[in-house]
């Protein structure tokens, strides 16, 4: 029978003394903060286009048929007036053929009438025909001028037809696009070419509304070519599209360039920084900013140094930065780091920049608790 000694006693005593004086350990999430400040931000979002002309016009035949020659590629240089592609004219000569036929009719038929009214103008004064005779002769003279008139129209208008089944440019420029092929059969209206005139010339952006909202139409902006951005040209803000495109969600802006370098040909890829309003704004980090549901949102601390969620509104962002337009005050303090692991209305300890966001134990700075190392007796 073992004996239990009273060393070992005291020992269970001390310990469970010791239990009984733990206090739970409050850990404090330590967040970096900065005051909410309101400066007033222009944004100039990047951009990237291409070199348009400033008109393009669709070049299409007016008649249709089978394409029989096509003489113009995309990027040739043309000149108004010079043919582009032909159409077989068979079928147009055939009705030229048939107007010429009812012109020579309506002459013949012309001749005619104009001897029978003569005929009855001499014989009338005499008496050797009586007067209805005679006003259906001037009827029928006037009818075959009006058949003659009519016969040469038709005629005019099958040689139109026929000069149709050329295309010439309307002006001069270069061609863009080409959507027809030898062999191909169109119809009248269908566009056959693009032609860019020659001129003045745009850069074309597709720039999302958000980044685009205040635009300063009166400002220069500096193009440049994005393959040598040394190449550079100023143009204003000529247009706007009042629209936003169903499909990219952007707005097409064109800015107008009045001269434009070599090396920056028809669809040149060029970049540009579109000028914008300066509007106040508060600007934060992006680690500062969150999301509340779908909605961005941002911690702030309330004057016992609790994280409140405050949602935000007309955010953009730039390098590094984001831009509050919306829901917060000059003044308020806002968690800039560390708030990964927040919930509302829980407690924090701000930390000096130099600590950044590392968690930190708050009652390290307690007085530390005493032990007894306990003694035990053989």
């Amino acid at each position: 029978m073992t004996t239990r000694t009273p060393g070992l006693a005291c020992f269970l005593l001390i310990t469970l003394a010791g239990c009984g004086q733990d206090k739970p350990v409050e850990h404090l999430p330590r967040v970096l903060v900065r005051e909410a400040t309101t400066t007033d931000y222009a944004a100039r979002p990047s951009v990237v286009g291409d070199i348009q002309a400033r008109v393009e016009a669709q070049q299409a035949f007016r008649v249709g048929g089978k394409i029989i020659e096509r003489s113009a590629e995309v990027g040739d240089a043309v000149k108004a007036g010079q043919v582009l592609a032909r159409l077989d004219p068979q079928d147009l000569r055939t009705q030229v053929q048939n107007a010429r036929a009812a012109v020579s009719a309506e002459e013949a038929r012309l001749r005619l009438a104009r001897v029978g009214f003569q005929r009855q103008a001499q014989l009338l004064p005499k008496g050797y025909t009586s007067r209805s005779e005679y006003d259906r002769a001037q009827a029928e003279l006037r009818s075959a001028q009006s058949s003659l008139e009519a016969a040469r129209a038709q005629l005019a208008s099958a040689n139109d037809q026929l000069s149709y089944t050329e295309l010439k440019a309307s002006a001069d420029g270069v061609i863009t696009q080409r959507s027809g092929e030898v062999g191909q059969v169109v119809q009248a209206t269908m566009p056959i070419f693009t032609l860019a005139r020659e001129g003045e010339r745009d850069a074309v952006f597709n720039v999302y509304e958000s980044l685009f909202q205040n635009p300063q139409g009166d400002q220069l902006v500096s193009v440049y070519l994005l393959s040598n951005p040394k190449v550079r040209v100023e143009g204003q803000v000529r247009e706007v599209t009042p629209t936003v495109d169903s499909r990219s969600g952007t707005l097409k802006v064109k800015v107008g360039l009045d001269q434009v370098p070599a090396s920056m040909g028809l669809g040149a890829v060029v970049g540009a920084e579109l000028p914008q309003a300066a509007q106040p704004r508060v600007v934060l980090p992006w680690s500062a900013l969150f999301k509340q549901g779908k909605s961005p949102a941002v911690w702030v601390l309330d004057d016992q140094d609790r994280a409140q969620l405050k949602p935000v509104g007309q955010v953009s962002f730039a390098r590094e930065q984001v831009m509050i337009g919306e829901g917060l005050e000059a003044g308020q303090r806002v968690i800039v780091a560390g708030g990964q692991l927040l919930h509302p209305n829980q407690k924090v300890e701000v930390a000096r920049a130099e600590q950044a966001a590392e968690p930190v134990d708050s009652s390290a700075q307690a007085e530390p608790r005493a032990r007894v190392r306990p003694q035990v007796q053989p």
